[in-house]
């Protein structure tokens, strides 16, 4: 889930056709979160981008506290939520059409084991394995 000024271009276009969807940041709408939730209900992969936005040009971004809130509120609806923390590196930056670019997911985090955390605390857990991840996939596309 991105913000939906940040749904353009070339990775905008990939993820519309992969059936992403966006979210408003500011104030979410019930229907908005409930279609997330049905998702991870059914058991149905959900991709979120925890920064709010999509990442072009390299820099760190700070997690925004939609992915905690959202699953917590899932956790009412199904036992387990698993949060996979993935990397994201293009050979250019920005991004082209023809560049290269991959993907480096990290070992699943099961969201229920850090429940005692703040969603402050959360955030620098997750940013820490997404950084490792992006770490990866920046080696692998020789940046």
């Amino acid at each position: 889930m991105v913000t939906k000024s940040e749904m353009g271009g070339i990775q905008g276009w990939f993820l519309k056709r992969l059936g992403c969807f966006s979210i408003n940041q500011l104030s979410p709408s019930f229907s908005e979160l409930r279609y997330a939730i049905n998702l991870i209900e059914k058991g149905e992969q959900l991709v979120v981008f925890p920064e709010g936005k999509i990442n072009k040009y390299g820099k760190k971004l700070v997690l925004k506290e939609g992915l905690y809130r959202l699953a917590k509120l899932a956790t009412k609806k199904t036992k387990s939520i698993i949060i996979i923390p993935i990397g994201i590196a293009y050979s250019k930056v920005p991004p082209d059409f023809r560049g290269e670019f991959c993907l480096s997911f990290g070992q699943p985090i099961a969201i229920n084991d850090y429940f005692n955390l703040t969603i402050e605390e959360f955030n620098i857990f997750l940013n820490k394995k997404m950084t490792q991840e992006e770490v990866k996939a920046l080696k692998n596309v020789g940046r």
